[in-house]
């Protein structure tokens, strides 16, 4: 059995995994709309284009966990990223872990979203499903659209419980 504490989320720690969608993070800073309002720009790296894959964006309503939580499976995308940014402010976990064929159970990490932190999953990272904390919570999605399977996913072989 392995029991993980949620780390706090930010871009450093984050940074194997994919990218931090928050103001902190962006690369550019201008105004715009004649100063009345100021972006916050190239957030995340999206990457879906393998095998003609196109941007899809979807809205995602999904119900909160209690921790703690025994998470059950894994899964990963290896045609393209994967952008979800909470539209409630509300806390989510977010499991990980590095690129590989195969997952080492071993080495998944748990992080904790503010709620108003998004997060963009690298193709090919493994991530546990959406786990909002204390209220049922609404997600933006941004990923590759496209005919061919691009989900591979995993029943976890470890008991793996998360906590804050």
């Amino acid at each position: 059995m392995l029991k993980l504490t949620a780390k706090k989320l930010t871009a450093e720690g984050f940074s194997p995994y994919g990218d931090v969608i928050d103001f902190e993070s962006a690369k550019e800073i201008f105004p715009m709309n004649f100063g009345l309002a100021t972006r916050y720009s190239d957030l995340a790296e999206i990457d879906i284009s393998d095998k003609g894959g196109k941007p899809c964006i979807s809205l995602v309503k999904s119900r909160a966990i209690e921790v703690p939580f025994k998470a059950h499976l894994m899964e990963y995308h290896p045609h393209g990223s994967q952008i979800f940014y909470p539209l409630c402010q509300t806390p989510f976990l977010i499991l990980v872990a590095k690129p590989a064929q195969t997952l080492d159970e071993s080495k998944v990490e748990l992080f904790i979203s503010n709620g108003k932190q998004g997060i963009n999953f690298y193709k090919n990272v493994w991530h546990h499903y959406l786990m909002p904390l204390e209220n049922d919570s609404e997600f933006l999605i941004i990923d590759r659209k496209a005919s061919d399977k691009n989900c591979v996913q995993v029943d976890l072989k470890s008991e793996i419980i998360l906590s804050i």
